[in-house]
């Protein structure tokens, strides 16, 4: 019997520490300041580390609670809690997380205080000004064919034969991480044939766009380089300097940001690109 037992607890134990590291849940906590819901420095410091833990991670769902000390009435905690939740997605959201991913976002209002010694309160109060977050990754994780991608035209292929201005094409495969204008690594061999193609047909002249996922009304996304709110323009940015390097002339070239304006759904990572609008294309082609 005794064997027995400890087969059943072995097995179990077996259960819980087979499930891989994508699998498991993420958590997180932000701590507030009293009557704050505006995040500190050195809180948003840690925020940004966990998010760049998690970002390259298939994510299921995303809970937000916040909650607050229990000073105030129920009204005012109940209020300033949500505020502290809704402080969090906006930084999620301006980050360029799917805001669908993003399922509760939850105003917990106070936490009972719980006095264990006297010159305590203070601390423990501290430590019930706070968010708490849970990013649950798919268990177990989607295949590539259960992740929705969207259908792309190639653009090296594409421009080898008739196109007229107002084309406009998505690049393929040139993607970027999440919250920087700067390129996955499997995106920089499709880069360079671009290149190439580009040199080729010299009578082609073209604005770069650049796009961003996840943020609320449209906005563009913030830049984690700079700090600034231009995210998209960098992306484009980053494509223009990098044909300009590779030898195509500036002047058949331009560049802007589209923010968010024209999300492709799907996958999040897909927003996260640049498209080639073509602008004039010279005759005899």
């Amino acid at each position: 019997m005794n064997k027995l037992i400890a087969l059943f607890i072995l097995c179990g134990f077996n259960m819980l520490f087979s499930q891989t590291d994508a699998e498991r849940e993420r958590t997180h906590i932000v701590f507030f300041e009293t009557d704050q819901y505006v995040v500190l420095p050195t809180e948003e410091s840690r925020l940004m580390l966990f998010l760049s833990e998690i970002e390259s991670l298939d994510i299921e769902k995303i809970s937000i609670y916040g909650f607050c000390d229990d000073r105030g009435s129920d009204s005012y905690n109940q209020l300033l809690s949500q505020y502290r939740a809704n402080s969090i997605k906006t930084i999620f959201s301006n980050n360029e997380f799917d805001e669908s991913k993003i399922t509760n976002v939850d105003g917990k209002g106070e936490v009972l205080l719980e006095v264990v010694k006297e010159n305590e309160i203070a601390k423990i109060r501290g430590l019930n000004r706070k968010v708490e977050i849970r990013v649950q990754p798919y268990s177990p994780p989607r295949t590539a064919d259960e992740i929705n991608k969207p259908k792309k035209k190639e653009f090296s292929e594409a421009i080898k034969g008739d196109i007229k201005a107002g084309d406009k094409f998505l690049l393929e495969n040139i993607l970027f991480k999440t919250g920087y204008s700067l390129l996955l690594p499997e995106s920089k061999k499709t880069l360079e044939k671009i290149a190439e193609t580009l040199l080729e047909r010299e009578d082609i002249y073209f604005t770069i766009q650049g796009h961003v996922c996840c943020t609320q009304n449209g906005r563009d996304a913030m830049d984690r380089q700079t700090n600034k709110r231009n995210l998209s323009v960098t992306r484009a940015k980053y494509i223009y300097d990098y044909l300009a390097k590779k030898g195509i002339d500036k002047r058949r070239m331009k560049y802007v940001g589209m923010r968010r304006k024209f999300p492709l759904g799907g996958d999040p990572k897909f927003d996260r690109r640049v498209e080639i609008l073509v602008t004039y294309v010279g005759e005899g082609n």
